[in-house]
């Protein structure tokens, strides 16, 4: 079973908004850091947002700071990234993962523990 499942992508027009959703379907997020990446084609895998579950705290890549944000419900135990002013450079896979461990949010791909299976966002211009 996967730990984490993304949902909210698909198709909208520069300018436009979306809201993705990160579930945990287990017992993932707790006390960890979530992190939203993204990979757009032929390019490395890139931090996005994340987010330290259990204060709130939250950070951003320069790239959409202004733009996105993320947020979580720990009732439902669910971790959102509302994307508004969009544009085609924001194309990509983006991927839901969470860190476990006390650490707080990590921009690199490596130190986290869980990923989802990723949902594609595409902006046309």
């Amino acid at each position: 079973q996967v730990p984490l499942v993304e949902s909210g992508g698909g198709l909208v027009q520069a300018g436009g908004s979306l809201r993705l959703s990160c579930a945990d379907s287990g017992r993932t997020f707790s006390n960890n850091a979530i992190g939203w990446f993204r990979q757009a084609p032929g390019k490395e895998r890139e931090f996005v947002a994340g987010i330290k579950y259990s204060s709130g705290l939250t950070y951003y890549a320069d790239s959409v700071k202004g733009r996105f944000t993320i947020s979580r419900d720990q009732a439902e135990k669910m971790v959102y990234l509302q994307m508004n002013s969009l544009k085609p450079e924001d194309t990509a896979v983006y991927y839901c993962a969470a860190r476990n461990g006390p650490s707080g949010v990590s921009i690199r791909t490596s130190e986290y523990d869980y990923w989802g299976q990723g949902t594609q966002v595409t902006v046309s211009s």
